[in-house]
């Protein structure tokens, strides 16, 4: 009887292929240019958003970002893309991860209507940077990584499914094909009125039958092809259309005079220029401790603690489901390098503060990266050096749509919502948290909630069925912190801190 033949070990084929473990992880140094280039386009919209959000606001003495009497657009857009490009990069070389970071999306509008209108923009970025040092410092000790070993495998996987849903929905959302109604009962919609209407829905209903359509035949570089297809196509439809963007103006009451059909971010068309000279001056611009003398202790430990928490499960919920999406994850739902991720993600946190552009945190968007057959820290390092690059190429960026960007998003939901064969419904005890948890991120548009309530739920069901042994304790400890989470208003409240 013939010998079976052993097994061969891949070679890696280069020193990058070594350091990043490509061959290792079934991945070529191709795909990992393709995929890092992939999540770039899908989350480059972050350089435009941020400063939108932060740009407009005025701090408690009147102030905009930057010190300046004028909004300094420009400015926190270099710094949205020096931080994201850096920490990125840092992301890929530390901990090989295929995991992008940049302002965090919540985090940001919390950090410009709740904290910083109480005290000034250099106390409010003071507080993030606090914030991350103190999320650095439960990771250096163990405790975040404690914490996520902690989660029942299959709550891990609700996490990931999840997520898959709720990067869908933004995906539908940030293309117009669901809209919030604003009045009635239901509070969202297809298109406007029920209907779809306008050039940009059109567009990226084309985009996402190109990105199914490539990807069910197995086309290389379905989602990148798609992306700069569906991008080409929205420069003719404005060209010949002038559709123009969502926002127009504003009326004299000081609220947006809207274009309901327009496009949602980015206008499709040609730059008059490629590179553009950054401005840094929001680098530097903060205060750590000034927010304890201008909103009282109590009021800034509750701001803190609240960013705290939010930036603590959702990374762990992302860095799960990115592993999950790419295989890298073992059998109790862990990625790899799991203290170094949350290492880079911690100081990204801080680093957003530092650079005065808001705490930087794991985007889920990384998941079109792995889509694409991104597997190591290679693809991070690509999308950092692209961040970079947009600091000077920001007119560039610029003409990619949201419409043309997110079907990549839609489809690669449906690629995280495989793992729901993962979950035993039959077992209440594990099926209702899931459930919660599942439903919740996209329904509340806010990873954290999802994750707090199948926590809660976890625990609650457990201790009913009489099997509070059988509960970790950390999992006793986090769940009362989410109970806390939630019900942080009426604390405020009470201690006369909201």
């Amino acid at each position: 009887m013939a010998k079976a033949a052993p097994t061969r070990t891949p070679v890696p084929t280069s020193g990058i292929d070594r350091f990043f473990k490509i061959t290792e992880r079934g991945s070529s140094v191709e795909r990992e240019i393709r995929g890092g280039v992939v999540t770039f386009f899908t989350m480059a919209y972050i350089v435009v958003l941020n400063p939108l959000i932060l740009g407009f606001v005025k701090d408690a003495n009147g102030q905009f970002l930057g010190g300046g009497a004028a909004p300094n657009l420009a400015a926190i857009a270099a710094g949205t893309a020096l931080v994201a490009g850096l920490m990125t990069i840092f992301m890929g070389v530390f901990a090989n991860f295929p995991l992008a970071l940049a302002t965090g999306l919540g985090l940001n509008a919390f950090v410009a209507f709740s904290i910083a209108t109480k005290m000034t923009w250099a106390d409010a970025m003071g507080l993030v940077v606090l914030e991350g040092i103190i999320i650095l410092v439960l990771v250096l000790t163990g405790f975040r990584t404690a914490v996520f070993h902690a989660v029942p495998a299959q709550l891990k996987i609700a996490i990931s499914v999840g997520i898959g849903l709720f990067i869908a929905m933004i995906g539908l959302v940030d293309a117009g094909f669901i809209r919030r109604t604003g009045v009635g009962p239901v509070p969202v919609e297809l298109g406007v009125g029920g209907t779809l209407s306008g050039w940009p829905v059109l567009v990226f209903a084309i985009g996402l039958l190109l990105v199914i359509g490539l990807w069910v035949a197995k086309v290389r570089g379905a989602i990148l092809l798609s992306i700069i297809i569906t991008t080409v196509l929205a420069i003719i439809v404005e060209a010949i259309a002038k559709v123009g963007p969502t926002v127009i103006g504003q009326n004299p009451d000081g609220s947006n005079k809207t274009n309901p059909l327009g496009w949602n971010l980015n206008v499709p068309a040609l730059p008059d220029k490629v590179i553009a000279t950054p401005d840094l001056s929001t680098v530097g611009q903060f205060n750590l401790f000034g927010s304890f003398g201008k909103a009282g202790f109590v009021a800034a430990a509750l701001l803190v603690f609240t960013l705290m928490l939010a930036d603590f499960f959702d990374t762990m919920g992302t860095m799960t489901a990115i592993g999950a999406e790419a295989g890298l994850n073992d059998t109790e739902g862990t990625p790899p390098n799991t203290q170094k991720i949350l290492i880079v993600d911690s100081v990204a946190a801080a680093a957003g503060g530092a650079a005065g552009v808001s705490s930087n945190t794991s985007y889920i968007e990384s998941a079109s990266g792995v889509g694409e057959g991104a597997r190591t820290g290679l693809a991070s390092v690509v999308t950092g050096a692209l961040f970079l690059l947009s600091m000077v190429f920001a007119p560039l960026v610029e003409i990619i749509p949201n419409e043309a960007a997110v079907p990549a998003l839609v489809l690669v939901g449906f690629l995280m919502m495989q793992q729901v064969k993962g979950i035993d419904w039959d077992n209440l005890e594990i099926a209702i948290p899931a459930f919660l948890t599942i439903i919740l991120m996209p329904f509340t548009y806010s990873i954290t909630v999802g994750i707090g309530a199948g926590f809660i739920a976890f625990v609650f069901i457990k201790l009913v069925r009489g099997k509070s042994s059988a509960i970790h304790p950390l999992m006793w400890l986090v769940s009362g912190l989410f109970v806390l989470y939630f019900a942080i208003d009426p604390l405020r409240r009470i201690l006369g801190a909201g």
